[in-house]
């Protein structure tokens, strides 16, 4: 019998060592799902989307890779200014 048996995914996660690491990529594939669908209600390019944020098209391509964790706050601020949203951080 599994020693998992019956225990929350959660608890796994904490047990394996990588709660903070698959947590940090479920929150960026999230971020990401909801720019691009923004971009997308709003008939953004990513061409376009570059030029609004100031950056370039690889940068973007940096932003929009949910593989990709290493995305600053002040990035995540330019993006949803592009799409004309705001960005919302909560400590729970």
């Amino acid at each position: 019998m599994s020693k998992n048996l019956g225990s929350s995914f959660d608890s796994w996660l904490c047990e394996e060592g990588i709660r903070e690491e698959v947590t940090a990529v479920a929150i960026k594939r999230v971020l990401v799902r909801h720019l691009e669908a923004a971009m997308r209600d709003g008939g953004l390019s990513k061409t376009e989307m570059a030029r609004r944020m100031k950056t370039s098209r690889s940068q973007l391509d940096r932003l929009l890779n949910p593989e990709n964790d290493s995305v600053t706050l002040a990035t995540l601020q330019k993006a949803a200014r592009a799409v004309r949203r705001e960005v919302h951080l909560e400590l729970v």
